[in-house]
């Protein structure tokens, strides 16, 4: 009895560590397929009336769970790092904008990731596709923070066929990595294409008796505009250019996760999978994107920059074939894909992300009732400060200022510059932008600092009621001040000249990190320090070589204005 009882208790101290992790008995967790599309407007897809052809996303859709009232960020960066940590971005200091190519800043490494959570619980990791979230430092790249392996972009753009990036027109370089170290040899291939294969080439080399996590961070449909002949043909009658090139991306996305999903069934994944497909933000109009009958795009806290495309395909779910209207936010993917994998986190408190499952697979009542879509103090221009904004607009309650956001069951308010407010109609008329100039414009943003929507009832943001609820907006206005108390420190620093490719081989990489090393420790061998004198020199030269390029480039600008 006593050999009994003391494996019981082994058994119990392995399904229970210290991490707060816990596996559950007698079930083989899912493995888990996350495809984050880039730019990819609620229009762009085909159960939602597009001409774009997307069979393969259509049918997975239909036999699963559409999600339409599922919310992400307005741009790139926000989205995948609250993927990522589950967290809004004002825990973790990435309120404002994008992380840029060359600003010395990426995902906090005091706070845990997806992926690092999930190796906890067992699984292989592995990521391809666009990073987005800082790469600084070695320790930022995606295979210090949680991925076995990696195949992807660091920075949030480039060329689909040779991986050239630009940040502004002074930085390009080489933005294609295999783990640690430049593909040179990959270039060539279409973004989307290599990504799929790295994809069936993982599948094809797992052993499926250990789950598996796949992140598949898609460039496309993200400028530039490229797409191979075959699929630039599909659409050889739309006359808007932009139109044409960024469909023929879309139907890319679209056969690339049929072969995905076809790859799944033949190595026998598919009966213990979970598909999750996800666009990380609105459409952009100027560039192809269309989110019609949605209001504003890419980059504004409009329906149309924030409220996304996405479904989830799976063998698992208890109920197929139906529409989600459950109100669900790209942060609650961390803390349902933990529980889908049956870790559990100690102490879940500074998580704001929601566990969903029961609410799409079976369609229990959603956990979630409000989104804060964020809160930008950076946004507010030093010296900008107008009293009226916070004693009249803002009822003395909050500065309406400062660029912020947020719903709450049927409300949505937003304060600030929230973004560009147009309806865009879908663009199938020949020309470009110039020929929009007659369509439907905003109203109501001229002059104005908040805005308030019933988006249940009017989920296209036409009646604003904001002077006919002002108790609503009071309500609102007292849960951004709230949540503002919680947030931490936006971190917003400068680029630095030092990250410029051409200082580093010609590609874009880790440039902090060697330096401050080398400032450690006084008892040190002579040819030690004779190393770092050598690479504290060389470094002085690099900078000066920045500095010189900035300001030539600076020279050249100006030049053109003469």
């Amino acid at each position: 009895m006593d050999v009994l009882v003391l494996g019981f208790c082994l058994v119990l101290g392995l399904l229970h560590t210290t991490e707060g992790k816990v596996l559950r008995p007698g079930r083989v967790p899912p493995h888990i397929v996350f495809v984050m599309v880039d730019d990819q407007g609620f229009n762009d897809i085909g159960y939602h009336g597009s001409e774009i052809h997307t069979p393969v996303l259509d049918e997975l859709a239909g036999k699963g769970v559409k999600l339409e009232n599922y919310y992400v960020q307005p741009i790139c960066s926000p989205s995948r790092s609250q993927l990522m940590t589950g967290r809004y971005q004002i825990h973790t200091g990435l309120q404002h904008s994008i992380i840029r190519a060359r600003q010395p800043l990426c995902l906090p490494p005091d706070i845990p990731t997806l992926p690092e959570r999930l190796r906890q619980a067992g699984y292989s990791t592995h990521m391809v596709g666009k990073w987005h979230l800082g790469f600084c430092r070695p320790e930022c790249l995606p295979t210090s923070r949680g991925f076995q392996s990696f195949l992807g972009s660091l920075t949030g753009s480039g060329d689909h066929f040779n991986f050239q990036s630009c940040d502004g027109t002074e930085a390009c370089g080489f933005d294609l990595h295999d783990g640690d170290r430049p593909a040179w040899e990959l270039s060539g291939n279409y973004s989307t294409r290599l990504y799929t294969e790295r994809v069936k080439e993982i599948l094809r080399h797992h052993d499926q008796r250990k789950p598996l996590f796949l992140y598949v961070a898609l460039q496309a449909a993200h400028t530039p505009l490229q797409a191979p002949g075959h699929l630039l043909r599909r659409y050889q009658t739309l006359g808007n250019r932009p139109r044409r090139h960024y469909a023929a991306m879309v139907s890319g996305v679209d056969e690339s996760v049929g072969e995905i999903v076809s790859e799944l069934r033949g190595r026998g994944y598919y009966n213990n999978s979970v598909l999750i497909y996800s666009s990380d933000n609105g459409g952009q109009p100027l560039s192809g994107g269309c989110n019609w009958p949605l209001r504003g795009g890419k980059g504004s806290y409009w329906e149309g920059g924030v409220r996304a495309v996405g479904f989830v395909h799976s063998p698992l779910l208890k109920r197929k074939g139906v529409v989600s209207k459950a109100l669900i936010h790209v942060s609650d993917w961390y803390p349902t894909l933990l529980s889908l994998a049956g870790y559990r986190e100690s102490d879940s408190s500074h998580l704001d992300g929601q566990d969903v499952w029961g609410a799409i697979s079976s369609g229990l009542p959603c956990p979630r009732t409000e989104i804060l879509f964020n809160i930008d103090p950076v946004s507010r221009r030093h010296g900008e400060v107008d009293p009226r904004l916070l004693t009249l607009n803002g009822f003395g309650i909050w500065d309406t200022g400062v660029r912020a956001a947020i719903r709450a069951g049927d409300w949505k308010l937003l304060t600030g510059n929230v973004g560009d407010g147009d309806w865009f109609p879908p663009q199938t008329m020949p020309g470009g932008p110039h020929q929009w100039q007659g369509m439907e414009k905003r109203r109501d943003q001229r002059g104005k600092s908040v805005w308030l929507f019933n988006v249940t009832a009017d989920p296209y943001e036409r009646a604003d009621l904001a002077e006919a609820r002002p108790e609503v907006v009071k309500m609102l206005l007292t849960r951004l001040a709230e949540y503002n108390r919680t947030a931490v420190s936006p971190r917003n620093p400068p680029d630095d000249p030092m990250a410029d490719p051409q200082l580093h081989g010609g590609v874009w990489t880790p440039w902090l990190g060697q330096e401050e090393a080398g400032d450690e420790g006084d008892d040190e061998e002579p040819d030690s320090i004779n190393r770092k004198a050598r690479s504290k020199s060389t470094c002085k030269v690099c900078k000066l070589r920045a500095l010189f390029k900035k300001v030539g480039t600076r020279m050249q600008r100006a030049a053109l204005y003469l």
